[in-house]
This record gives C-alpha cells, structure tokens and sequence, in this order.
C-alpha cells in the first residue's frame, strides 16, 4: 500500500496551480529541495552526488532565513532539507527548521539518521511533515559496506528511530517516521530483515526504491542491475504489512526504468526549485554544478528575481525547444509528475466520454 502516494505524485491536489501552468502563466513552485550542508559523514557506494566531492560548504543562517521568506510570499508550500550530503551537519538545522515552520512551511529531512540525538528530536520532530532515514541495510556488517561507514552506526540509527517513534507517541505528533531503502544486488537479501526491525521499532513505513542512474555519478551500479529478477522481493515484504506499518514497495518505477518514457519534454520543472549548498538555484537537481541549469543565487539577489530571471527563463525554452529527454536521469524525481502533465497537454481522443 502506498497511502502517501510516494510511487507517484500529487500534483492532482494542486488544481490551481496546474491550471495556471496549462494556460501558460508564470507560476511559482510547490515544493522546493534545499541542501543545507554540502559534506557528508558517509559515503555510499551508490551516492548518486558523489561527482561533487562532499565539499564542506554551508548555506549561511541569515542567507537561508531570507530565502525561506522569499518562498513563502511566493507560494512555495513545502521544503524538503537534503541535497548533496548530510543536512543534519548545518550547525543550526534546528533552528532553520522552527523559522522554517513559523513561515508557514511544510518540512520534510531525509538524513543518514546518525546525528539524531534525543535533544535534535525534541526540536525538530514536532515541526517535521515526516523524518525519512537513508538505511539501505538490514545487518551491522552490510550497512559499514554500503554505507562506508562504521558497522556501529546501524545499531546507532536504530536506537535513534526507536526514540523517535517514542516521542512521537509521548507526545502525540503527526510526524510519520520512515526509512527509505535502495534496492541493489548487494543488499537486496536484506530488505526482509529490516523491515522486520522496523516494523518492531513501531516505525510507519520503509520504501523500497529502485537505483536510477544519474548523468554525472562516479558510480555505476546499475550495469549489472535487472529488477526483473528483483520484483518478487514485493510480495515477500507484503507480509510486513499489519497494523501501522507499511512497506511502500515502488514497483512502478522500477517497471518505468525498462521502458522508453512516455513524454517528450520534461514539463515539471516550474513546480519545483533545488538550492543548493553553495547558493545557487537550479532547475533540475540532475545537474548540479552545470550552469546550463543553474538560474541564480541566494546570495546575489532575491528568490523572485532569480525564478523572473532571463537566465530562467532561457533554460525553460531550452528544455522546450532543445533538450534531449535521453540526456536525464533514468527514473528522476519528476518522472511521475512529467507522465501527467504530458497526458495533459496531449490528451487522446475522446476525453468526453468519461
């Protein structure tokens, strides 16, 4: 059961803004990732960012704030802190989390989970939409080889997962708590294993996702990668299923990767912005560092001048006029959301017939 909808998408609650996107308006994003701290206290074999070399670079305080604000009057409704390495590195994460939610914002981590002391969650956790742990193991021993990191930090994570579930429960938050598992060959017996953790850990849901080549990652673990031979890890993990917990397998994408996309032009960039650790903002977070895609920064001028900006609006005639859709990333985070738009604007024949 996927309950949040995270194998697809929700721009369908967003009538309004599609709309004003079909008619050709200029609108302002939903939902923007931002990536407060460009270092990373692990190094994963399938990071898909490792081409940027874990630069120890932080967004500054005051910038962040500002740009928070900028977005908010602008009709961003979410944020999701994450990025090129680990968000929970910026030194005042907490605290850019309650300006964040005094704005009016809905927030979102996704983090290694190592860094979540009791005292981070007590802040954070009443102001969190969902905490979204990257584990992509289910034994001590596999994750220190996935993760590149000490066998320790798994038993750490956990621990750190169960005192979130408990404070959640003590004081009664909304905040689902999950994990978020990459599906590999060096990994793929494990899934069973943590699902039965977490599951005893009273978390909500662990997602199952498949690996999707990025353009620029070092990495190349999908060469010898077929989710054909994978797929029957789906109907196994429904027996974790009861009660609260869910294993969100996301077996449509992993379907997607075979097939040519059905859409010629990537559409869904308007809805959504990434910042990154350094101060730019991009259209596509699949090419960061590539000023093609790059369309401002934070610490040269407003959010609203840069998303107005003729360097904006270039890259929206290239991505119409020039650019190859073979060039993207296999499965990218707007692979759901180009899918409708596409269906949108090149209806089939005989919609009235409903």
């Amino acid at each position: 059961m996927d309950d949040f909808r995270i194998d697809s998408h929700k721009l369908i609650y967003h009538v309004d803004r599609v709309r004003d996107w079909t008619v050709g308006k200029n609108i302002y994003p939903l939902y923007a990732e931002i990536s407060p701290y460009g270092g990373c206290n692990h190094r994963c074999i399938f990071c898909a960012l490792d081409y940027l070399e874990y630069k120890p670079q932080m967004l500054e305080t005051n910038v962040l704030k500002r740009f928070l604000k900028d977005i908010t009057r602008k009709g961003v409704k979410s944020i999701m802190f994450a990025g090129e390495g680990e968000p929970l590195l910026h030194k005042d994460m907490a605290e850019l989390i309650k300006y964040a939610k005094d704005q009016g914002l809905d927030i979102a981590i996704t983090t290694n989970g190592t860094l979540l002391s009791k005292a981070l969650l007590e802040s954070i956790l009443p102001r969190l939409s969902w905490l979204r742990i990257s584990l992509n193991a289910g034994t001590a021993k596999n994750y220190a080889s996935i993760h590149k990191t000490r066998p320790e930090d798994f038993n750490k994570v956990i621990a750190n997962i169960k005192e979130a579930v408990k404070l959640k429960k003590k004081k009664r938050l909304s905040c689902t708590i999950g994990a978020q598992f990459l599906l590999l060959n060096e990994n793929y017996r494990d899934a069973g294993k943590l699902a039965g953790i977490l599951k005893d850990k009273k978390a909500d849901y662990l997602i199952i996702k498949p690996y999707s080549q990025h353009p620029q990652s070092r990495n190349r673990l999908g060469a010898g990668l077929h989710y054909d031979k994978l797929l029957y890890t789906e109907r196994r993990l429904s027996d974790y299923n009861s009660g609260s917990f869910r294993v969100v397998f996301r077996k449509q994408t992993m379907l997607n990767l075979r097939d040519e996309k059905p859409y010629g032009k990537c559409l869904g960039l308007p809805f959504w912005t990434y910042l990154a650790s350094w101060g730019d903002l991009y259209a596509c977070s699949a090419f960061l560092g590539d000023k093609r895609f790059c369309y401002g920064n934070i610490y040269k001028e407003s959010f609203e001048k840069a998303w107005n900006s003729p360097k904006r609006k270039s890259i929206m005639k290239m991505m119409e006029r020039e650019w190859d859709i073979s060039d993207c990333r296999e499965a990218c985070r707007l692979d759901a959301v180009n899918r409708y738009l596409w269906e949108l604007k090149n209806p089939p024949a005989h919609v009235n017939f409903i």
